[in-house]
């Protein structure tokens, strides 16, 4: 069992790296986003909390994500946890730890999926996916095999993320960078820090993050 951070930018695979070790090892990925959904919905004076927050158009405080981490970290843990989109900032970082240590959790290793932006942005601004099952294609690497047709389900509804395109993505990146280069560094001081090629083949990314967790 084993908790981690997955670090990277935008489209460097870590929601496709995590949905495998979620089937491979029995882990459970804490999306940010998808606990937040989830809390609004959920009818729990935390849930109201986040609904009452979002319905004025405001951001989501940080202590409120730490309570929605803590609901979930304090459940079924299966293999451990991975925690995608969180942390961003240092205070995060810091607030997550005390939470772990809170908990008599660990943290065993921080994941940084390391990308080159002009590939980065090749890699993404070819992406498309299948509105009906989420099967992902790229113009150049994974096309389908029968124009304007998914190979999964046969749907036609094919399409695009509106911000997937040069500028918006160079964007998303700066974003990035100036938010979770601290982390990097951060990570790297307590030893926690381990880096892969994100923009290595699937499988081949996989085994580098297997590397790293069986060593934890």
């Amino acid at each position: 069992m084993a908790n981690i951070i997955l670090l990277g930018p935008p489209g460097a695979g870590k929601g496709t790296q995590a949905k495998r070790l979620v089937e491979e090892r029995g882990m459970v990925q804490l999306s940010t986003g998808d606990m937040l959904r989830e809390a609004k919905t959920s009818g729990t004076e935390m849930g109201k909390r986040v609904a009452e927050v979002m319905a004025r158009g405001e951001l989501v405080t940080d202590d409120i994500v730490i309570g929605l981490i803590e609901e979930k970290i304090t459940g079924p843990a299966g293999g451990g946890f991975i925690f995608d989109g969180f942390p961003r900032t240092l205070p995060q970082a810091d607030a997550l730890g005390q939470l772990l240590s809170r908990t008599g959790q660990v943290l065993d290793a921080v994941i940084e999926m390391q990308v080159d932006d002009a590939a980065l942005v090749a890699r993404i601004t070819g992406r498309f996916t299948c509105g009906q099952c989420g099967e992902v294609y790229h113009d150049v690497t994974k096309p389908t095999k029968a124009a304007g047709t998914c190979d999964v389900c046969g749907s036609h509804d094919l399409k695009r993320r509106a911000d997937d395109n040069e500028d918006a993505l160079k964007q998303r990146l700066m974003e990035y960078y100036k938010k979770t280069s601290p982390l990097i560094g951060y990570y790297y001081a307590k030893k926690q820090l381990s880096s892969v090629d994100g923009l290595a083949e699937m499988d081949a990314v996989a085994q580098a993050i297997a590397a790293v967790l069986d060593k934890a």
